[in-house]
């Protein structure tokens, strides 16, 4: 028989606040805040508007968003009024998610709304036969707005044209991602809040270790990064050469033609010195399982990284970005996580047109 050994009890950590870097408090986004003019108009277009893709969304409505979240995040205790209260979100979750799924309940409750959950597939008429278009008009009668992610990449676009409300894309398959990738951006943007002004910026270099063709975190990252060109010297896409091509057709192309400097290096010991930001992700999505992606590359306190640069990671991490480097400067990974709720509180007040009862100027 083998016996588990639990630590002593003078070995295991009890109290609440472990002593680590203060990551948040260097993530603070009242410096952000400040660095962006409230336009309450700008934000008027996302009022019962579906969120299918990262291409959506222009650099003012981004930036907009991002204060509205900064103001959330600032001040959480502020807005007492509760604007989502009497709403209902219903929270459609067929492929596995902890930060996902968990951060817009989390985003909807702190507004003051309710929540209907559901986190498999099987227990809906789905399993019948049922399809998403008929799904989506039973929606229209018990809620105010949709959040779904699935494995399949036609599966949102089969619930729209049915839906009477707004639905937000939390992930299909091998496509898009925008909520994460706005998260990521407005992680950025805290770390280094003069790369919102184009006329004060001094832009960094950005190394991104995946494949932007087949993961949909690193396809909508590289969309909403290429809304601020100006900020980015250069964006280096780091892979092992496993698969071919590593953009989808015209991916590429397109980010070039929106002013984005993109090259393709499979150097990654070399590349990492000159990174002020590290984005690395190794899962991809793929029908009803993953595929994990650089298996060789990893990142942990002995990479050469620069020495005031940010790592980035959307989480779930495996052995690709090591726990030894959570207690350094360089971990962003757990605030990009922690600021993801605010992202997803600014996306949703906009869209049940309840932004009135949170701005400073109307």
């Amino acid at each position: 028989m083998v016996v588990a050994f639990r630590k002593a009890p003078e070995e295991r950590v009890t109290e609440i606040n472990p002593k680590r870097p203060d990551i948040y408090g260097d993530a603070h986004p009242k410096e952000l805040l400040n660095c962006i003019n409230e336009d309450h108009d700008i934000l008027k277009v996302l009022a019962n508007q579906h969120i299918l893709s990262a291409s959506q969304f222009d650099r003012q409505t981004l930036l907009q968003l991002f204060r509205l979240a900064a103001k959330f995040e600032a001040n959480p205790h502020r807005f007492v009024s509760r604007p989502l209260e009497g709403k209902i979100l219903i929270s459609a979750f067929y492929e596995p998610s902890t930060r996902t799924r968990l951060s817009f309940e989390s985003a909807w409750h702190r507004l003051g709304g309710d929540i209907m959950s559901i986190t498999d597939r099987s227990t809906l008429g789905i399993a019948k036969g049922e399809s998403l278009a008929d799904v989506g008009e039973m929606f229209n009668n018990y809620g105010d707005c949709v959040v779904l992610r699935d494995t399949n990449e036609g599966s949102v676009d089969d619930m729209v044209g049915s839906l009477t409300i707004p639905i937000i894309n939390a992930g299909n398959g091998m496509d898009e991602h925008p909520t994460q990738a706005m998260s990521d951006v407005y992680t950025i943007m805290k770390w280094r809040p003069s790369l919102t002004d184009p006329g004060s910026a001094a832009p960094i270099r950005v190394g991104i270790i995946g494949v932007p063709g087949r993961m949909r975190t690193v396809r909508s990252l590289l969309t909403t990064m290429s809304r601020f060109p100006y900020a980015f010297e250069e964006v280096v896409v780091v892979h092992d050469g496993a698969h071919d091509p590593v953009f989808s057709d015209g991916q590429r192309e397109a980010l070039e033609e929106a002013g984005l400097n993109v090259r393709v290096s499979q150097a990654l010991e070399a590349e990492l010195p000159g990174f002020d930001v590290t984005y690395i992700n190794a899962i991809a999505w793929v029908k009803d399982d993953f595929e994990v992606m650089g298996r060789t590359f990893r990142l942990d306190d002995t990479s050469p990284l620069k020495p005031d640069s940010i790592i980035l990671h959307p989480l779930a991490r495996g052995d690709e970005l090591s726990p030894g480097l959570d207690d350094t400067p360089h971990n962003w990974y757990f605030a990009q996580a922690r600021g993801a709720v605010f992202v997803r509180m600014a996306l949703l007040t906009c869209m049940v047109q309840r932004t009135n009862l949170v701005m400073d100027v109307l």
